[in-house]
């Protein structure tokens, strides 16, 4: 027993396999479940611009990407074309939508529906850093708050660009999804699980949870927010999307005319937070699924009571060096190992503190091992 230096695991009562837990963290930088600035990063070109805007945490060097916005049109308006053709098909608006359809919706579908059965043209994306997201958006633990913009008051063709500005009423919006609903289960389509974007907030609930009013879909498994921009009166009335008088944003669906939608979308966030950087933050938080492998090292009391440091002993008579040892020798485990059948370290697991261990002592050490 004294030389003995490898144990074999027994894999029937020793490990435990595909363990799985899972863990939430804040989705923004530095693992903060809420951000209250938001900038337009100098650094993006122009020509993805017209696309998308990363919008970041802060103007300095060391600025991150925290969520990437977009306007997309089924049809193409709302951008102005790209092609020498000048065809709307060449239009970023319609690429945007192209792009989110084809990832989102099941195939056939061709347009995205809301929960109150209106079908839209146009939408505005919100979509996580991949860095950020881990495994998913956790439902049920995000909140984004939009600001009333001036649309309303400034004429659809030349509300784009400097004309986009707060209304100065300070009336704000906050947005949340309907997983708290537990008679209503998701909607499972090829991209995961989607669950409806109603008003509300993460303290309080669905604001009339009976009759709520609807802004979009959330697909939590893709860290994809789409929100509905469509602006006819008869969702007006309903008082949802993001085109209503309640919110103002005027989106500018013209064909062959950049009408910049995306801006309205960031004027709103980021002026939510001007107004208060605290109840308007944006809070979400991510999921991550860990998968474990459990091994239960098991040391008997004739095992380990002697260690291969030199210290150990003295010198060239290989006698125990501490005499109190002699017959009752002692180690203390700070460290356990794990090899392959080729006897090559693989991974280390510290413990806390240093376990003594003698022949009148056994140890049980369970090391989780996580990837």
């Amino acid at each position: 027993m004294a030389g003995k230096v490898f144990t074999t695991f027994d894999t029937n009562s020793d490990v435990v396999t595909n363990q799985k837990t899972i863990v939430t963290s804040g989705l923004f930088a530095n693992n903060q479940a809420s951000l209250s600035t938001a900038f337009i990063g100098s650094l993006q070109t122009s020509s993805s611009k017209a696309y998308y805007y990363d919008i970041y945490d802060s103007s300095g060097s060391s600025a991150e990407a925290q969520f990437a916005i977009a306007w997309g049109h089924r049809l193409g308006s709302g951008s102005a074309t790209t092609g020498t053709a000048g065809s709307v098909n060449d239009s970023a608006a319609r690429a945007i939508y192209s792009q989110y359809r084809s990832l989102l919706l099941n195939p056939g579908d061709t347009t995205f529906t809301f929960a109150n059965g209106v079908s839209s043209d146009a939408i505005y994306a919100i979509n996580f850093n991949r860095s950020k997201l881990k495994d998913r958006l956790d439902p049920g633990n995000w909140q984004l708050t939009l600001a009333e913009l001036s649309g309303s008051t400034i004429a659809n063709s030349v509300h784009t660009g400097s004309n986009v500005k707060l209304s100065g009423t300070g009336r704000v919006t906050t947005l949340i999804d309907d997983s708290g609903l537990t008679n209503q289960p998701p909607t499972l389509t090829q991209s995961g699980r989607v669950f409806n974007v109603v008003s509300g907030s993460i303290t309080d609930g669905i604001f009339n949870s009976t009759a709520p009013h609807y802004y979009g879909l959330c697909y939590p498994d893709m860290g994809i927010i789409i929100l509905n921009a469509r602006m006819d009166a008869v969702y007006s009335t309903a008082g949802s999307g993001l085109s209503t008088a309640a919110l103002g944003f005027n989106s500018v669906t013209g064909s062959n005319v950049n009408g910049d939608n995306a801006w309205k979308l960031y004027t709103s966030i980021s002026g939510a937070f001007s107004l208060n950087s605290a109840t308007n933050a944006f809070y979400a938080r991510n999921e991550e699924t860990i998968s474990s492998t459990h091994y239960f090292v098991r040391i008997k009391n004739g095992e380990y009571n002697y260690s291969n440091n030199p210290t150990f002993v003295t010198g060239s008579s290989g006698l125990i060096a501490q005499p109190t040892f002699w017959k009752d020798p002692k180690t203390y485990i700070t460290t356990i190992g794990l090899y392959n059948d080729r006897q090559e370290l693989l991974a280390v697991a510290k413990l806390s503190k240093p376990i003594q261990k003698s022949y009148s002592k056994e140890a049980l050490i369970k090391v989780k091992l996580d990837f």
